[in-house]
């Protein structure tokens, strides 16, 4: 009995744990962001000091190993559970392997049996200053290597370094590629401009675009042509906006605005005024002329929305609803959910589960939006998932059936069948 309340009580740690640290990782609102030559800088060095294949900075969310930076693979993420770096996150505490052939843990593991050939590895937590690991700095190579103190101390101090890195974006404003506002300055101004509009009950709306099929242009022509991409669409939307809208970068090639004094048929036309020109301007390079697209989400100041988290969560699931029916097209939150006072969405990061099959089946998911009614997810894939599931909320005794209603290769929006 005393050994299963101990066991009992680890586990509610860990649950504790992991819920403190999504917390942090959601704080510091870095999931998907653009691309930083600081970071880069980092994975290079690792290489370079340890004469090693693979260079990595990651963070980890509820479902997945996203890479901040990477040299010497072409993947941008992995699901959580095929991660080396989750032993990191799990046991707070460095992972050296020597020849992963040889360890139980990873010896039949794709990466070490493939072609990818994965033998070597160090990881270590990349800690906030709170102690929350938010993700690992990796040296990764293809042949068994040895790893002394000296190399973990290295290893530990450019993860200092990359911590650094993301306190010190934490104060940027501007982002240095496309010269849209950060993220978080982006939400800064947003909060000011909704408090103004509130106070003298003026409208205001909010439009997330998000280019269509951006990793194909990556994949195929390299990330020089998608930088060319994402500035002449960032240099179209700025042509087309009024001094005193808001144009940020919420991501890779996700981008928001927020339109002061502006109704949702004065959001509706500003999207479709911005789809119609970046559609009709092909991107020209020595890969010869590229046709963009973006598709559109609008949402609009109501009883409810009435703050930026809100509203970006409401026009991000809209432009799902775009990409589903076609992309190259606007959605306006308010035909998906008309009634006003109900269907709010919140921006949260939380650990989630999607069970079908009789509860056979289980699907990690990060919750990325939630409402009374309905929810955003994200998944590594979300080929094989039924149209129907009950979604669990880990750690929190949440637990309801589920329809989709649109969905893509990692995002599946629902409604809740209250």
């Amino acid at each position: 009995m005393a050994i299963a309340k101990a066991f009992g009580k680890s586990s509610e740690d860990k649950k504790k744990r992991e819920f403190q640290r999504l917390a942090a990782l959601e704080q510091l609102d870095l999931l998907d962001t653009p691309r930083d030559e600081g970071f880069d800088r980092i994975v290079r060095l690792i290489k370079q000091v340890f004469s090693i294949d693979i260079g990595l900075v990651t963070l980890i969310d509820a479902h997945r190993q996203w890479y901040k930076a990477c040299s010497g693979m072409s993947v941008d993420e992995v699901p959580r559970e095929d991660s080396f770096c989750r032993y990191v996150v799990d046991d707070e505490e460095p992972v050296i392997v020597k020849d992963a052939s040889r360890d139980p843990r990873f010896a039949q593991h794709p990466a070490v049996t493939g072609e990818s050939h994965i033998r070597f590895y160090a990881g270590v937590p990349l800690k906030t200053r709170d102690g929350h690991i938010i993700g690992t700095v990796c040296a990764i190579d293809r042949s068994p290597k040895s790893f002394a103190a000296r190399d973990l101390a290295i290893l530990e101090e450019l993860a200092g370094a990359a911590m650094d890195r993301i306190e010190l974006l934490q104060s940027a404003a501007t982002d240095s590629l496309t010269e849209a506002l950060t993220r978080r300055a982006f939400k800064q101004e947003a909060d000011q401009r909704i408090v103004q509009a509130l106070r003298h009950r003026h409208a205001l709306s909010c439009i997330v675009l998000d280019i269509d099929h951006f990793k194909s242009v990556n994949d195929a022509f390299g990330h020089a042509a998608g930088d060319e991409v994402l500035k002449s669409v960032a240099a179209i939307c700025r042509a087309g906006l009024r001094a005193g809208d808001l144009f940020g970068r919420l991501g890779g090639e996700e981008f928001c605005i927020v339109l002061p004094d502006a109704d949702r048929e004065r959001g509706l036309a500003v999207a479709e005024k911005l789809r119609a020109a970046i559609s009709a301007e092909p991107v020209r390079g020595a890969y010869g002329a590229l046709d963009v697209t973006a598709s559109f989400g609008i949402s609009t100041l109501s009883i409810v929305g009435k703050d930026i988290e809100t509203l970006l969560a409401e026009a991000d699931a809209a432009m799902y609803h775009a990409k589903h029916r076609g992309r190259n097209q606007c959605v306006a939150w308010s035909s998906i959910r008309p009634d006003p006072t109900t269907g709010s969405r919140r921006r949260v990061l939380k650990a989630g589960s999607i069970l079908f099959n009789n509860r056979r089946s289980t699907i990690d998911c990060t919750i990325k939006s939630l409402g009374a009614d309905s929810a955003g997810l994200t998944v590594s894939s979300s080929v094989g998932i039924p149209g129907e599931f009950t979604l669990c909320i880990k750690g929190e005794n949440f637990e309801t059936l589920c329809h989709v209603i649109a969905q893509d290769q990692q995002n599946v929006e629902v409604v809740f069948k209250l």
